[in-house]
């Protein structure tokens, strides 16, 4: 059987990240790249008031070593 994860394309962190900054208060930028448990996190306090939401897609944006749920690094 073939080993879907090797096979999947690459997110993108430009994605994630403005997805983030857009839609922090709902997760958005966290559900894209597959982390579950802290989009629900930030879709309960509303993106941390907005202040977590913020940070976390800037960071999405200039840090070069985020990846997604599986490990994969975004590009």
């Amino acid at each position: 059987m073939a080993n879907t994860a090797s096979t999947a394309p690459a997110k993108s962190k430009v994605t994630a990240g403005v997805l983030q900054i857009l839609l922090g208060g709902f997760g958005a930028g966290r559900f894209y790249t597959g982390h579950t448990g802290m989009a629900l996190a930030q879709l309960f306090t509303c993106g941390g008031l907005g202040v977590w939401a913020l940070i976390d897609g800037i960071i999405f944006l200039t840090s070069n070593d985020r990846t997604d749920a599986q490990g994969r690094p975004l590009v």
